[in-house]
């Protein structure tokens, strides 16, 4: 049986395969139940494996790819373009297969165990916040409801909620203060959770050199560090920084046609996490870039007068994000503008 690609379409317990030859013509179509697909890859000859980026994933990847195939993973983005008529099993395994095998095609960046611990920590943290702020929100809509406001924010939600508790004259029942009281320990169960988690992305800053190589540069701390890592893994699966930050989706949309040039605002493709970290960073620098004379600060002035902070804090942000890829791929320490 010459098979030369073969496309996987990861499911919770059957798996299809769709392998072709070298010619491109179809050699194998299988289904396999979940514990047979390492038994079947392990007899096949080594070979380019192709499978959508999902949950599992990388597992899959690991796995496979200690078996001696080439394995890599394609965001459903662009497995999409190739489904022929209806969507299945079998035409999507057909689909990574052929998408697979596309010259300009780019690639997820399959993640060994660390990485994934350190993003699992990140989305953790990041779960933990959200549910924080919902909390929050939904805390200070019952107490409007008795013609109490609390202003914006949690630290003045923890402020004022104690007060709010012993104040004996406002409309509150006694069904409503034992709520808003459980919601109030609740916030505090999630801020010490929230500590827990940042205390332990802080370890893996400190016992990371690249991780701490990175946070040298203005608007870079632990959290972007150590996300970044996690994401990227290899920054060598990147040509260039520039692919890297049209990967994090820091760069101008197209719609251009004919000579007409159309750029757009970000394309925001990629992890939103990461992109919103990135910026988030860059803005603080374009707000204290008044402080200094560097050259760096110099250039955000210049151009935060044309062209305002919003701008200019994702502009600094697509410029630390390729800096942030020589850091990575040149081991090299950053070296700040005179």
């Amino acid at each position: 049986m010459n098979i030369s690609t073969i496309g996987i379409d990861l499911a919770k317990n059957i798996f299809q395969l769709h392998g072709v030859s070298d010619h491109g013509i179809p050699s194998l179509t299988k289904r396999l139940k979940r514990d047979k697909l390492l038994p079947f890859l392990a007899n096949t000859p080594p070979c380019l494996i192709g499978i959508e980026a999902c949950g599992g994933s990388n597992y899959w990847a690991r796995q496979i790819k200690a078996l001696g195939h080439d394995v890599k993973l394609i965001s459903p983005q662009y497995v999409k373009p190739f489904v022929i008529t209806n969507k299945n099993d079998y035409n999507d395994a057909a689909a990574i297969c052929m998408a697979v095998q596309q010259p300009e095609m780019r690639f997820v960046a399959i993640k060994d165990i660390t990485h994934q611990d350190i993003q699992t920590l990140h989305r953790i943290r990041t779960r933990l916040i959200s549910g924080r702020t919902a909390l929050v929100n939904q805390t200070r809509g019952i107490l409007l409801e008795f013609g109490i406001l609390i202003p914006i924010g949690i630290r003045a939600f923890r402020r004022e909620v104690p007060l709010i508790l012993e104040d004996a004259e406002n409309e509150l029942t006694i069904t409503a203060r034992e709520i808003i009281a459980d919601q109030y320990h609740d916030l505090l169960n999630l801020d010490e959770k929230i500590i827990r988690y940042e205390k332990r992305i802080q370890q893996v800053f400190k016992n990371t050199p690249i991780c701490q190589r990175m946070a040298q540069i203005e608007g870079v701390g632990p959290l972007i560090a150590t996300a970044l890592l996690a994401a990227v893994g290899d920054a060598h699966n990147f040509k260039n920084g520039r692919q890297m930050a049209t990967w994090l989706g820091l760069v101008p949309r197209q719609h251009s046609s004919g000579n007409k040039n159309r750029l757009l605002g970000i394309s925001k493709r990629g992890d939103p996490y990461l992109r919103t970290l990135l910026i988030h960073g860059a803005r603080s620098i374009v707000f204290r870039c008044n402080t200094k004379n560097e050259a760096r600060n110099r250039w955000i002035k210049n151009l935060r007068q044309r062209r305002g902070i919003n701008r200019t804090s994702v502009a600094l942000a697509n410029k630390n994000a390729r800096i942030l890829w020589a850091l990575m791929v040149n081991d090299d320490a950053y070296r700040y503008a005179a």
